[in-house]
Protein backbone atom coordinates (compact mmCIF):
# COMPACT_ATOMS: atom_id res chain seq x y z
CA UNK A 1 0.00 0.00 0.00
CA UNK A 2 2.57 2.68 1.00
CA UNK A 3 4.41 2.57 -2.42
CA UNK A 4 0.94 3.49 -3.89
CA UNK A 5 -0.28 5.81 -1.62
CA UNK A 6 0.31 8.95 -2.89
CA UNK A 7 -1.02 8.04 -6.50
CA UNK A 8 -4.40 6.99 -4.40
CA UNK A 9 -4.52 10.72 -2.28
CA UNK A 10 -3.41 12.62 -5.68
CA UNK A 11 -6.83 12.72 -6.94
CA UNK A 12 -8.79 12.32 -3.29
CA UNK A 13 -10.78 15.83 -3.11
CA UNK A 14 -10.68 16.01 0.64
CA UNK A 15 -6.57 15.91 0.43
CA UNK A 16 -6.62 19.74 -1.31
CA UNK A 17 -9.53 20.70 1.16
CA UNK A 18 -7.64 19.95 4.34
CA UNK A 19 -4.15 21.43 2.95
CA UNK A 20 -6.47 24.59 1.87
CA UNK A 21 -6.84 24.69 5.83
CA UNK A 22 -4.27 24.10 7.14
CA UNK A 23 -2.42 26.30 5.04
CA UNK A 24 -4.83 29.01 6.52
CA UNK A 25 -4.49 27.73 9.90
CA UNK A 26 -0.53 27.38 10.02
CA UNK A 27 0.74 30.03 7.24
CA UNK A 28 4.28 30.28 7.89
CA UNK A 29 6.68 29.91 11.47
CA UNK A 30 7.72 33.28 13.17
CA UNK A 31 10.91 34.52 11.62
CA UNK A 32 12.31 34.11 15.07
CA UNK A 33 11.88 30.99 16.13
CA UNK A 34 11.94 27.26 15.42
CA UNK A 35 8.20 25.64 15.85
CA UNK A 36 7.90 21.71 15.77
CA UNK A 37 4.27 20.00 14.15
CA UNK A 38 3.32 16.62 15.05
CA UNK A 39 1.75 15.26 12.40
CA UNK A 40 -0.29 11.75 13.62
CA UNK A 41 -0.86 9.16 11.14
CA UNK A 42 1.89 10.84 9.13
CA UNK A 43 1.55 7.95 5.92
CA UNK A 44 3.67 9.02 3.37
CA UNK A 45 3.96 12.99 4.48
CA UNK A 46 1.99 14.05 2.33
CA UNK A 47 1.24 16.63 5.39
CA UNK A 48 4.25 16.81 6.67
CA UNK A 49 6.53 17.89 3.68
CA UNK A 50 3.74 20.36 2.69
CA UNK A 51 4.47 22.03 6.44
CA UNK A 52 8.06 21.26 5.89
CA UNK A 53 8.15 23.64 2.97
CA UNK A 54 7.25 26.17 4.98
CA UNK A 55 9.42 26.35 7.37
CA UNK A 56 8.47 24.22 10.09
CA UNK A 57 10.05 21.10 11.85
CA UNK A 58 7.70 17.92 11.51
CA UNK A 59 7.50 14.87 13.46
CA UNK A 60 6.21 12.31 12.02
CA UNK A 61 4.18 9.62 13.59
CA UNK A 62 2.87 6.69 12.25
CA UNK A 63 2.64 2.48 13.02
CA UNK A 64 3.46 1.75 9.50
CA UNK A 65 6.79 1.04 8.63
CA UNK A 66 6.75 1.05 4.78
CA UNK A 67 4.79 4.39 5.20
CA UNK A 68 7.07 6.06 7.79
CA UNK A 69 10.08 4.60 5.19
CA UNK A 70 8.33 6.32 1.68
CA UNK A 71 8.29 9.22 4.26
CA UNK A 72 12.33 9.76 5.47
CA UNK A 73 12.94 8.84 1.03
CA UNK A 74 10.82 11.97 0.16
CA UNK A 75 11.93 14.19 2.67
CA UNK A 76 15.90 13.24 1.81
CA UNK A 77 15.24 13.31 -1.70
CA UNK A 78 14.09 17.00 -1.11
CA UNK A 79 16.57 17.80 0.80
CA UNK A 80 14.55 18.16 4.28
CA UNK A 81 16.43 17.47 6.94
CA UNK A 82 14.16 18.74 9.48
CA UNK A 83 11.48 16.55 8.83
CA UNK A 84 11.92 13.32 11.10
CA UNK A 85 9.60 9.67 11.60
CA UNK A 86 8.62 7.88 14.58
CA UNK A 87 7.05 4.69 14.56
CA UNK A 88 4.65 4.73 17.05
CA UNK A 89 0.78 3.16 18.38
CA UNK A 90 -1.43 7.01 18.28
CA UNK A 91 -2.51 5.69 21.87
CA UNK A 92 0.68 5.21 23.06
CA UNK A 93 2.40 8.50 22.89
CA UNK A 94 4.53 8.35 26.15
CA UNK A 95 7.88 8.95 24.16
CA UNK A 96 6.50 12.53 23.98
CA UNK A 97 7.89 15.22 26.52
CA UNK A 98 4.91 17.26 27.86
CA UNK A 99 4.86 20.78 25.93
CA UNK A 100 7.44 19.72 23.40
CA UNK A 101 5.66 20.58 20.28
CA UNK A 102 3.70 23.51 18.44
CA UNK A 103 1.02 22.23 17.12
CA UNK A 104 -0.28 19.12 15.47
CA UNK A 105 -2.38 17.59 12.86
CA UNK A 106 -4.43 14.70 12.30
CA UNK A 107 -6.15 14.17 9.01
CA UNK A 108 -7.77 11.89 6.79
CA UNK A 109 -10.06 10.31 9.94
CA UNK A 110 -7.19 8.56 11.40
CA UNK A 111 -8.52 9.12 14.55
CA UNK A 112 -11.47 7.33 13.54
CA UNK A 113 -9.28 4.58 12.69
CA UNK A 114 -8.36 4.13 16.45
CA UNK A 115 -11.01 1.01 18.13
CA UNK A 116 -12.45 2.29 21.56
CA UNK A 117 -13.75 5.74 22.63
CA UNK A 118 -11.26 5.42 25.70
CA UNK A 119 -8.14 4.88 22.93
CA UNK A 120 -9.20 7.32 20.94
CA UNK A 121 -9.63 10.11 23.96
CA UNK A 122 -6.70 8.41 25.46
CA UNK A 123 -5.02 9.93 21.92
CA UNK A 124 -6.60 13.40 22.64
CA UNK A 125 -5.41 13.20 26.31
CA UNK A 126 -1.94 12.66 25.06
CA UNK A 127 -1.58 15.14 22.40
CA UNK A 128 -2.92 18.00 24.71
CA UNK A 129 -0.29 16.89 26.80
CA UNK A 130 2.20 17.50 24.28
CA UNK A 131 1.18 20.45 22.50
CA UNK A 132 2.59 23.58 24.29
CA UNK A 133 -0.12 26.06 25.75
CA UNK A 134 -1.87 27.71 23.01
CA UNK A 135 -1.13 25.66 20.34
CA UNK A 136 -3.88 24.16 17.98
CA UNK A 137 -4.82 20.36 16.67
CA UNK A 138 -6.01 19.92 12.98
CA UNK A 139 -8.17 16.86 13.26
CA UNK A 140 -10.51 15.31 10.92
CA UNK A 141 -13.22 12.38 11.31
CA UNK A 142 -15.61 11.38 9.38
CA UNK A 143 -19.33 11.99 9.92
CA UNK A 144 -21.64 8.88 10.97
CA UNK A 145 -24.86 9.97 9.51
CA UNK A 146 -23.04 10.14 6.11
CA UNK A 147 -23.73 6.90 5.49
CA UNK A 148 -27.19 7.77 4.61
CA UNK A 149 -25.66 8.83 1.48
CA UNK A 150 -24.24 5.91 0.43
CA UNK A 151 -25.53 2.42 -0.88
CA UNK A 152 -27.37 0.53 1.12
CA UNK A 153 -26.14 2.57 4.53
CA UNK A 154 -29.35 2.77 6.19
CA UNK A 155 -29.55 -1.04 6.51
CA UNK A 156 -26.19 -0.86 7.89
CA UNK A 157 -27.01 2.23 10.61
CA UNK A 158 -30.27 -0.11 11.36
CA UNK A 159 -27.96 -3.24 12.06
CA UNK A 160 -24.86 -1.25 14.10
CA UNK A 161 -28.15 0.02 16.16
CA UNK A 162 -29.45 -2.92 16.88
CA UNK A 163 -25.48 -4.20 17.62
CA UNK A 164 -25.00 -1.51 20.17
CA UNK A 165 -28.08 -2.81 22.10
CA UNK A 166 -26.61 -5.82 22.57
CA UNK A 167 -22.70 -5.61 22.17
CA UNK A 168 -21.05 -3.20 24.88
CA UNK A 169 -18.16 -3.07 22.68
CA UNK A 170 -19.59 -1.81 19.71
CA UNK A 171 -20.41 1.58 19.72
CA UNK A 172 -22.87 3.92 17.30
CA UNK A 173 -20.87 4.63 14.08
CA UNK A 174 -18.06 1.95 14.31
CA UNK A 175 -18.16 0.08 11.02
CA UNK A 176 -15.87 -2.30 8.94
CA UNK A 177 -14.76 -2.22 5.19
CA UNK A 178 -12.56 -3.46 2.72
CA UNK A 179 -10.44 -1.45 1.84
CA UNK A 180 -7.58 -0.90 -0.61
CA UNK A 181 -6.01 -4.68 -0.57
CA UNK A 182 -7.42 -4.88 3.51
CA UNK A 183 -10.18 -7.35 3.96
CA UNK A 184 -11.28 -5.54 7.26
CA UNK A 185 -10.54 -1.70 8.03
CA UNK A 186 -11.78 -0.61 11.37
CA UNK A 187 -13.42 3.22 10.62
CA UNK A 188 -15.48 5.19 13.70
CA UNK A 189 -17.70 7.79 11.86
CA UNK A 190 -18.58 10.82 15.08
CA UNK A 191 -21.58 12.93 15.30
CA UNK A 192 -20.83 15.95 15.63
CA UNK A 193 -21.69 16.04 19.72
CA UNK A 194 -19.01 13.26 19.95
CA UNK A 195 -16.52 15.39 18.51
CA UNK A 196 -17.61 18.29 20.36
CA UNK A 197 -17.60 16.09 23.57
CA UNK A 198 -14.59 13.83 23.15
CA UNK A 199 -12.38 17.39 22.18
CA UNK A 200 -13.58 19.13 25.23
CA UNK A 201 -13.18 16.30 28.08
CA UNK A 202 -9.63 15.94 26.27
CA UNK A 203 -8.60 19.14 27.01
CA UNK A 204 -9.15 20.89 24.05
CA UNK A 205 -10.65 24.37 23.19
CA UNK A 206 -12.66 24.23 20.08
CA UNK A 207 -12.04 27.34 17.66
CA UNK A 208 -13.79 26.30 14.19
CA UNK A 209 -15.99 23.62 13.05
CA UNK A 210 -15.25 23.35 9.33
CA UNK A 211 -18.29 20.75 7.91
CA UNK A 212 -16.93 18.79 5.18
CA UNK A 213 -19.15 18.23 2.15
CA UNK A 214 -19.80 14.45 1.20
CA UNK A 215 -17.08 14.14 -1.71
CA UNK A 216 -14.64 16.13 0.70
CA UNK A 217 -14.21 19.16 -2.25
CA UNK A 218 -15.87 21.73 -0.36
CA UNK A 219 -17.39 22.98 3.45
CA UNK A 220 -20.58 23.01 3.83
CA UNK A 221 -23.01 24.81 5.86
CA UNK A 222 -25.88 21.77 6.44
CA UNK A 223 -25.37 19.41 8.61
CA UNK A 224 -27.63 17.08 6.73
CA UNK A 225 -24.89 17.33 3.58
CA UNK A 226 -21.66 17.50 5.65
CA UNK A 227 -19.54 13.99 4.95
CA UNK A 228 -17.27 15.02 7.67
CA UNK A 229 -15.42 17.64 10.00
CA UNK A 230 -12.45 19.81 10.13
CA UNK A 231 -11.95 20.92 13.92
CA UNK A 232 -9.38 23.38 14.88
CA UNK A 233 -8.59 23.09 18.59
CA UNK A 234 -6.47 25.62 20.63
CA UNK A 235 -5.10 23.35 23.87
CA UNK A 236 -5.80 24.94 27.39
CA UNK A 237 -3.36 27.69 29.18
CA UNK A 238 -3.60 25.37 32.00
Amino acid sequence: MADHYDDFVADTPLCDLDDQIVRQTLPCPPNDRDEIVLDLGCGTGRTAIALAERGYTVVGVDLSAPMLDVLVHKSQSLGFSRVHAVRANLVQLECFADHSIDHAVCLFSTLGMIQGRENRNAMLRHVARIVRPGGKLILHVHHRMAALHEPGGVARMVRSWFRWLGDRNHELGDATYAYRGLEKMFMHRFSRRELQSSLSCCGWQIETMHLVSIDGSETTDSLRKAGGFIAISTVGRG
